[in-house]
């Protein structure tokens, strides 16, 4: 049963045993007698609201006196009938605790035009819980707002502090129903109340240590401060956190030594800046000692902020505001679930939901975010922002802004975990510690540099995954499906530092190549799957150890390969390669310090093919493979190929090459192992021990040849 049902059911219900115990006493509609605290029900006219959108000041006075009498008498859940109120532009509507603020569904609170560059229509602030916001629509004066005007001289002037809901150090909070449209800045905002105690200079320390009785000793090492910082500010009635922050010529940690009023020692704390550090039972005030000598430009300051606490969002939706769907911008434990953020758009970031309390400069922390099951659409530039803090799932929902970015993890978060998600037409951006589990994209691509990211199971539809790990491994990617359904640039990337990747299959033929990038030395690659990559253009892989992995070309093209052009070591081991039936090359290295080992792998040729064509490599290992030849129409075809004819008289660049233990066959005569052309002055190489089946071999004279077997 809604609170709406649920008030018309109570107030119905009072008004008949009334009747019968009281004839002539019936309350009005949307009265409850003091002896019925549960549901009230608020008649305009008894409180002298404007229900046409006039009159600001009496309609916003009106209603914050009913919640004050409501909250006074016990009574738990108010109702606003139909009607569009004015909110004055100088006041906002004052939330009560314990209570529950239901609209009509055709209810509108409006705020009054203005050019005020902060403002809010409904304020929950600090102390105040357990409060129910239902129902209706909160309208801001977007479309109407004076945006030349400043709050004061030194304020941006940007306007983007207009806010439809505004939670400051609030708890047990539950949005439900709601639509919050048309604002200047963000449809809601949870943040916290920040309340600075005081401020300490240089001259505020003294030379010395305190030990562990809580006693002042000497100590020319270290320096505390001369006079006690006290818990007598009137937040500390209710708070029973600090912090110190701004550390100024000051190490970051330090230690906190307790007292009772009486000046008897309680205990010590190590912590450090920004730390939120309890307040011991019975503690009255506490000194610092800072593990430096010097006090020269030292500075600190002494705060309370207290974010706003287990908040929920539900069913409803945030439209049309110029900022933000909602900012959660000091707060712990939100979940917002099940509702739709769509076009923001006016002034910077335009997201749906901004995860941003800007702890790193003087803000607020967040803490355990979730963001579950929700829609995204037609939003400027973002659909989701994870800034700052840490604990955020973000899972089941559609991210829809076409051609922006859905979903950004910024380096200052970390432990997100990103879960079955829909990046329909938007991007990814990950720049730190989030874990991505069930997600599928389609029509965009990511762009993920880490550290401390994982990917596993993600399925991505003509889309472009790419990554460049700011550290060695600080990216994993497994059980990732990268389909490409039509001629689109898309596929997978990867630069900066080496990173691994397991059960990666790329299908079909993109507009250019499926994978490439010129990541550092060193990747690992276990069942990469590339199937079907465009002949034309082929794919580019960078240096490290792929095992078990599978290349197949596609059959658009003739001089697209599997290349290999960049520093570092090569080694397919237990792979498969087939080629196209126009491909002239399938792979191709070509770098002077390449290391290149092919073993244990199958080469499928399905037209005049060469297998392997090196042009210039350090260190080149063949051994133990299998190619099979069996399309072939030209005899002039070499397999397995050492340099070009047109360098033969060049200087060597192929430094050394072992080919041992592989089984070439073809349908023809061609050429199985060609050496000839390496160059002037090539060292000896060595080939032993290779079965050719119709094949043959043209090597260099000083070639050590051993124990191979040509089978006509």
């Amino acid at each position: 049963m809604n609170v709406k049902t649920y008030l018309r059911r109570t107030v119905l219900s009072m008004s008949l045993l009334l009747t019968v115990l009281m004839p002539g006493a019936i309350p009005a509609y949307g009265q409850v007698s003091e002896s019925s605290p549960d549901s009230y029900v608020i008649q305009p006219d008894k409180w002298g609201l404007y229900t046409d959108g006039t009159h600001a000041t009496e309609t916003t006075n009106g209603i914050n006196k009913a919640l004050e009498w409501a909250s006074k008498n016990g009574v738990k859940a108010v109702f606003l009938p139909s009607g569009t109120y004015l909110v004055a532009k100088e006041g906002h509507i004052a939330m009560v605790s314990n209570m529950t603020f239901e609209l009509a569904d055709d209810a509108v609170l409006q705020k009054e035009t203005n050019g005020k560059e902060r403002y809010e229509l409904l304020y929950i602030g600090y102390g105040v819980h357990d409060v129910t916001i239902k129902g209706g629509t909160y309208r801001g004066d977007k479309d109407t707002h004076n945006y030349s005007m400043k709050d004061n001289k030194y304020s941006a002037g940007t306007h983007e502090g207009g806010y439809g809901i505004l939670l400051e150090g609030a708890s047990g909070i539950t949005i439900d129903d709601v639509k919050a449209i048309n604002f200047t800045g963000d449809g809601a905002i949870f943040q916290g109340k920040g309340t600075m105690v005081t401020d300490y200079y240089e001259n505020s320390f003294v030379s010395g240590a305190i030990d562990d009785q809580g006693k002042k000793v000497k100590d020319a090492k270290k320096i505390r401060t001369s006079k006690a910082l006290y818990f007598n500010n009137p937040i500390f009635k209710t708070a029973k956190l600090f912090e110190i922050s701004n550390l100024m010529r000051l190490p970051r940690g330090f230690e906190v030594y307790f007292y009772k009023t009486n000046g008897v020692f309680l205990k010590k704390v190590t912590a450090q800046g920004r730390d939120q550090i309890p307040i011991p039972e019975g503690a009255d005030h506490f000194y610092l000692v800072f593990n430096q000598s010097s006090a020269k430009g030292a500075y600190f300051e002494y705060w309370n902020r207290t974010v706003s606490k287990d908040v929920v969002v539900t069913n409803s939706e945030f439209a049309f505001n110029r900022r933000q769907g909602i900012t959660v911008g000091g707060a712990d434990n939100v979940l917002i679930s099940n509702s739709t953020f769509h076009d923001m758009k006016g002034t910077a970031p335009q997201s749906g939901i901004d995860v941003e309390g800007g702890f790193e400069v003087n803000g607020f922390f967040n803490s355990d975010i979730t963001i579950q099951n929700n829609e995204f659409y037609n939003n400027a530039a973002y659909d989701v922002i994870l800034f700052d803090g840490k604990g955020a799932k973000v899972e089941g929902n559609r991210l829809g802004s076409k051609g922006v970015i859905g979903l950004a993890v910024s380096d200052p978060f970390s432990d997100a975990a990103i879960t079955d998600n829909h990046f329909d037409g938007t991007r990814l951006v990950a720049e730190n510690d989030a874990t991505f589990h069930g997600n599928t994209m389609n029509n965009s691509y990511t762009t993920i540099s880490g550290p401390n990211v994982k990917i596993d199971g993600m399925a991505f539809i003509d889309s472009t995954l790419s990554v460049s790990s700011k550290v060695a491994f600080g990216v994993d990617i497994s059980n990732v499906t990268i389909s490409v359904s039509k001629q689109v640039d898309a596929g997978f990337t990867i630069w900066g530092q080496p990173i691994r990747v397991r059960n990666m299959t790329i299908t079909g033929e993109p507009a250019l190549r499926s994978i490439t990038g010129g990541a550092a030395a060193g990747s690992i690659f276990e069942n990469l799957k590339v199937i079907g990559y465009n002949a034309k253009y082929g794919i580019s892989l960078s240096p490290g150890k792929y095992t078990g992995c599978q290349f197949v070309s596609g059959d658009t093209g003739q001089f697209g390969s599997i290349s290999l052009k960049l520093k570092g070591s090569y080694v397919f081991d237990g792979c498969s390669f087939e080629s196209g039936e126009a491909s002239a090359t399938n792979l191709l290295a070509e770098h002077s310090d390449l290391d290149l080992t092919i073993k244990n792998s199958t080469f499928e040729l399905l037209g005049n093919t060469q297998a392997v064509s090196v042009q210039a490599a350090k260190s080149v290992v063949l051994e133990n493979n299998a190619i099979t030849a069996e399309h072939l129409s030209s005899m002039k075809v070499e397999l397995i190929k050492i340099n070009d004819y047109w360098k033969r008289n060049d200087k060597y660049d192929v430094k050394k090459v072992v080919i041992t233990g592989n089984t070439i066959k073809s349908n023809i005569a061609a050429i199985g192992v060609s050496t000839v052309y390496a160059g002037k002055d090539a060292p000896v190489y060595s080939i032993e021990k290779n079965k050719l089946i119709k094949a043959t071999m043209e090597t260099k004279p000083n070639d050590f040849r051993r124990l191979n077997q040509l089978i006509k």
